[in-house]
């Protein structure tokens, strides 16, 4: 059989848990990937250096490496024009448009489905308040492209055969978008970059993109208040403004290297985290080095991450119900008074329900069974 991998962008900026699943994917599986842009084919660093990749129009837009995200409107028309008539699997890797791929009857799709798209969703709102384009007549208008891409979106849902989802929270929205039922695979975290260290330092972290709806202002509100160390990782739109509001007990070091973060990772009291995540890698790679999590607790968070308070023997972390600012405090005094309670090697046993073997059988395992499936039916 002849298999066609369709992801979003491929870029040197694109290095979240969705391109660790290509990237496993791609390991196991003998696909031709197509994306609507691709510049990591051409990057020596990466492991699709020289590979070849099919792309769209998009590919030669001004300004597009730096994100195809701007040119919003024309995203569904071009994951439309990448021609598949030659396979016979088609596997889609989708936070936005690439499930919207064409396939015809005798074609199997299968959509492991980060999220449905957040910002014609329940982000639409948080969207239009943050940005220019969501006021006045600009944002007239945004309502309405808005509004053109959640029936997009809805209508090529009907496209996909299967639909995979990487946490029950993801399979929740596609059923509230899509009207459609997902197997839940947890995506692959590479623990193995991660060593229990058992003797913590005296601080806190997070690491995160800098933009709104991660809530790190709320982060570094709440230790400005509390006058505990805290240390920020991470860039973005809102790096400024955090550096801006940090107060001396927190330090800001912005963009860092992998091997930084794993050190950082690996000495922290506990790593603290605010955002709604559908699957949250940040809190079970933390979670491998031995250390606990404070964590909004919503979305993937509370399928990766137990409560001391909950579970006394084999708890990883404290959870606050509220992204506030007086609930992240209570939570983070809370964790104060439960640290001698916590194992390090028991928060490093939780995490390894996620190992990339694990992601493998169950991933294989199920495109075997869609495929089975999917012949039975067709014979009929």
């Amino acid at each position: 059989m002849k298999y066609a991998l369709v992801h979003e962008w491929l870029t040197p900026l694109a290095t979240g848990g969705s391109e660790l699943v290509v990237q496993e994917i791609l390991q196991h599986i003998n696909a031709d990937l197509y994306a609507l842009i691709d510049f990591e084919s051409t990057n020596p660093e990466s492991y699709l250096f020289k590979r070849p990749i099919g792309t769209t129009f998009l590919q030669h837009f001004p300004l597009a490496r730096k994100g195809v995200q701007k040119y919003l409107p024309l995203l569904p028309v071009a994951i439309e024009q990448l021609d598949l008539r030659e396979y016979d699997v088609i596997l889609s890797s989708s936070h936005a448009v690439a499930k919207g791929v064409l396939a015809s009857p005798q074609q199997l799709h299968i959509c492991y489905c980060h999220t449905p798209m957040r910002y014609a969703w329940e982000m639409t709102f948080d969207y239009l308040n943050s940005s220019a384009a969501g006021k006045g007549l600009p944002g007239i208008l945004t309502r309405q492209l808005l509004h053109r891409l959640r029936q997009w979106d809805a209508i090529s849902a009907n496209r996909v055969d299967y639909f995979i989802a990487n946490s029950r929270h993801t399979a929740q929205r596609i059923w509230r978008c899509y009207r459609r039922k997902a197997e839940v695979i947890y995506p692959p975290v590479n623990i193995e970059r991660f060593s229990v260290q058992p003797h913590k330092q005296d601080f806190y972290l997070t690491v995160s993109r800098l933009v709104s709806y991660k809530k790190v202002s709320l982060i570094v509100q709440a230790f400005n208040q509390l006058g505990l160390p805290l240390v920020v990782i991470g860039s973005g739109a809102e790096l400024p403004l955090i550096r801006k509001m940090a107060n001396p007990n927190v330090r800001v070091l912005g963009w860092q290297p992998a091997e930084v973060v794993e050190k950082y990772m690996a000495e922290a009291k506990a790593f603290v985290y605010a955002a709604c995540e559908d699957f949250g890698m940040a809190l079970v790679e933390a979670q491998a080095c031995g250390t606990p999590v404070i964590a909004y607790g919503a979305g993937g968070a509370l399928e990766t991450v137990r409560d001391i308070q909950q579970h006394p023997d084999l708890g990883t972390g404290v959870f606050f119900a509220q992204q506030t600012t007086a609930a992240l405090m209570e939570a983070v005094e809370t964790f104060e008074a439960f640290q001698p309670a916590f194992n390090p090697d028991k928060v490093r046993a939780n995490a390894e329900k996620f190992a990339p073997k694990i992601f493998k059988e169950r991933y294989l395992a199920y495109l075997d069974h869609c495929y089975q499936e999917f012949e039975a039916r067709n014979l009929r």
